[in-house]
């Protein structure tokens, strides 16, 4: 198993905005400095919580400065963009990034952000099929183009001149495309099915109960054979909400005392998915009622913290659940005490995941 990072992300409202870039922006070189394989930033534009606003900016300011681990888009909402903007814009990043680029890619979930774009009453997941493929194929076909869809249209017939490149879009580093990446949040996602099945991979979200992240292997090797492709369990990765101290006190109040960043980060999102009617994301028995999934419900079954040998024994115990996968995607959240937010970084680093990877690897050699 290696380790992911993934932030949203979300930050009490009023806090400064540029003390919350930096404190993201440090949190990735913190991830790189301690060997994450990977790191995602998601955006949203209409909310001031969840306050990057486009993660393509976000990953361009860690440019040169992540040295090692792979950068994604955590994810690019498409139906919020053009597809010829994105595609110019994440070929750029690619370059940028030196071809350690990861394409994350959504139909967005904020709905705020929906009806500022004037999507709010479309068919969002048409509208993501429709820009991805259209991003693709400006990456794959050579201009002036001719695509012509249900909400775009794009050519530069008018105006190509070929030879000084006016009328061309740029094509990314890693050909002939960055690997893409879905968020999953549903359970028994059929569209991590339909991912799969066209070579994509994903990311099963860190507020999702166990039970129904579990769902989600079936559903990438269903789409892995129905695109032709190997079943690999290495290239699924979910998302956990994570807290490691030095010491059970400490650990029990920073995760789920007065104050905790953890308490803050779930508190928004059961107050957002219930108001948006999607509670049952929060619910092991989908017959139960609304009211039943309080805060400290969802808390008690979704968030692992305590000591290094607390959490590496509840981290496997969680993949014994869900089934095996390749990256733990250790969830962003704020840093309400810095010193306290990198030490459970590091403990994780340095000291849980070398301790579930020597279980994983004495279970394996008994089998």
């Amino acid at each position: 198993m290696q380790l992911g990072f993934f932030t949203m992300p979300i930050h009490p409202v009023g806090k400064d905005w540029r003390q919350c870039l930096r404190e993201d922006q440090d949190a990735f070189l913190l991830a790189d400095e301690l060997g994450f394989a990977e790191g995602y930033a998601g955006e949203h534009v209409t909310d001031l919580a969840e306050n990057i606003t486009s993660c393509v900016v976000f990953l361009a300011s860690l440019a040169g400065r992540v040295k090692n681990m792979r950068l994604g888009t955590g994810t690019v909402n498409l139906p919020n963009s053009h597809p010829a903007h994105v595609a110019g814009q994440i070929a750029m990043l690619d370059h940028l990034l030196d071809g350690k680029f990861n394409f994350g890619i959504s139909p967005g979930g904020l709905l705020s952000d929906a009806e500022i774009f004037g999507n709010l009453d479309n068919d969002r997941n048409t509208m993501f099929l429709e820009g991805i493929d259209m991003v693709l194929a400006l990456w794959t076909q050579d201009a002036p183009y001719n695509l012509k869809g249900k909400y775009w249209n794009i050519s530069t017939e008018r105006t190509l001149m070929e030879s000084i490149g006016q009328g061309i879009v740029s094509k990314p580093l890693q050909r002939p495309h960055p690997p893409i990446v879905v968020t999953a949040v549903a359970p028994f996602s059929k569209g991590v099915t339909a991912a799969a099945a066209r070579g994509w991979d994903p990311i099963s979200a860190n507020f999702l109960m166990p039970k129904w992240v579990a769902t989600h292997r079936k559903s990438y090797e269903e789409g892995c054979i129905q695109g032709g492709r190997p079943v690999d369990l290495s290239n699924w990765r979910v998302a956990k909400s994570i807290f490691v101290a030095d010491d059970m006190e400490t650990a029990r109040a920073y995760a789920r005392g007065p104050g905790s960043p953890y308490v803050f980060y779930y508190n928004s999102l059961v107050t957002k998915l219930k108001k948006n009617g999607r509670a049952n994301l929060f619910k092991d028995d989908p017959d139960m009622p609304d009211e039943a999934v309080t805060l400290d419900y969802v808390l008690d079954r979704l968030v692992i913290w305590g000591t290094p040998d607390k959490v590496a024994d509840e981290v496997l115990a969680f993949r014994e659940e869900v089934g095996p996968f390749g990256s733990l995607v250790y969830a962003g959240h704020d840093w309400t005490d810095v010193a306290l937010a990198r030490r459970s970084k590091i403990l994780m680093a340095e000291q849980v995941l070398p301790r579930v990877n020597a279980a994983i690897g004495t279970a394996k050699a008994a089998e």
